[in-house]
């Protein structure tokens, strides 16, 4: 997509889920790559402006299309809410590309996730390694949504000679993030907990036995792939974005306890589930782009922390 130093040219780009985590660098990464180059358009619907689930049109046909939008959460949500995570998220990116199909969009970026892998899968995770087994049992609602996504992607390339391409990303984290108890991924959740207990004296309880190792990328170096992949990659097949880290659970807690200070007992409930048992990618796909993750993971969480503690979103 790169190219050139006319701004005079008019160049729009369609993001859902603008307004979440993820969307939120995105589209600031999109600004900082096209803006200079392009007199850019970035369009970026809020779900009461257009709910993804209903059929829709574009009237204003957009040269990209980022279909980020996504109904997601922790494995507590993936525990309670499997059903409406399986329907909400297929019937978004059904959506999303019927009406990329219908205008003709000339690049369409669905991002899938870390999720549609097999529960027992050799690490690191290769891309042709998806279809190798079934998710893991409280992730495969959202992951089989997801992955279906990705056959539909590649079926209406193969019809309807569609650009669209899936990046698999895996869990992010950083500043913005979802700290809600119930329904927040593990990071944001351990940060809450921690930082909760330390000032009311208290021990902290966390799900599982520690065991599982799972890999993370911070959200501005995810932002910066997505960007990459819209000028550089154009293939059909699924892309793997991750730093390439996998660390342990129990070596996660240990270290967010030490960034927020906390010194009291940490408490693991061996009657939740542990989730999938190794997650980590094989990113060499992505990195031969020339793209690869620059924040370590301890960089990263104490960023996150600060941000978090600073915000008003902390309980008082």
């Amino acid at each position: 997509m790169g190219g050139g130093g006319a701004r005079e040219i008019a160049m729009k780009i369609f993001v859902t889920g603008s307004g979440g985590f993820l969307g939120h660098y995105v589209c600031k990464e999109l600004m900082d790559e096209f803006g200079l180059l392009y007199d850019l358009k970035l369009i970026t619907p809020r779900s009461k402006d257009l709910d993804l689930r209903k059929h829709f049109t574009f009237y204003d046909k957009p040269d990209v299309v980022v279909h980020l939008a996504a109904n997601v959460g922790g494995i507590g949500k993936n525990d309670r809410m499997p059903g409406t995570l399986a329907y909400d998220n297929l019937m978004m990116g059904l959506n999303v590309i019927e009406a990329c199909r219908l205008a003709n969009v000339p690049k369409v970026v669905v991002v899938g996730t870390i999720c549609a892998y097999p529960k027992f899968c050799d690490v690191p995770f290769r891309e042709e390694d998806i279809w190798n087994g079934y998710p893991e049992e409280t992730n495969a609602p959202y992951g089989v949504a997801k992955k279906a996504l990705l056959v539909l992607g590649q079926a209406y390339r193969l019809q309807f000679n569609m650009n669209i391409i899936h990046p698999l990303i895996v869990n992010l984290y950083g500043p913005r993030d979802n700290f809600d108890l119930e329904d927040s991924h593990v990071i944001p959740a351990m940060i809450r907990k921690f930082h909760e207990a330390k000032a009311g004296n208290r021990s902290v309880t966390l799900w599982g036995d520690g065991s599982a190792t799972r890999e993370f990328l911070f959200v501005r170096d995810a932002a910066k792939a997505i960007v990459k992949l819209v000028n550089s990659y154009d293939s059909g097949g699924p892309i793997n974005v991750g730093s390439g880290n996998e660390v342990s659970i129990l070596e996660l807690a240990r270290t967010i306890k030490n960034i927020v200070g906390f010194n009291g007992d940490i408490h693991w409930d061996k009657s939740k589930p542990n989730g999938q048992p190794r997650r980590c990618l094989d990113v060499s796909k992505i990195n031969a782009l020339g793209w690869s993750a620059t924040t370590s993971l301890e960089d990263g969480l104490r960023e996150t922390y600060n941000w978090w503690r600073n915000s008003s979103y902390v309980p008082k």
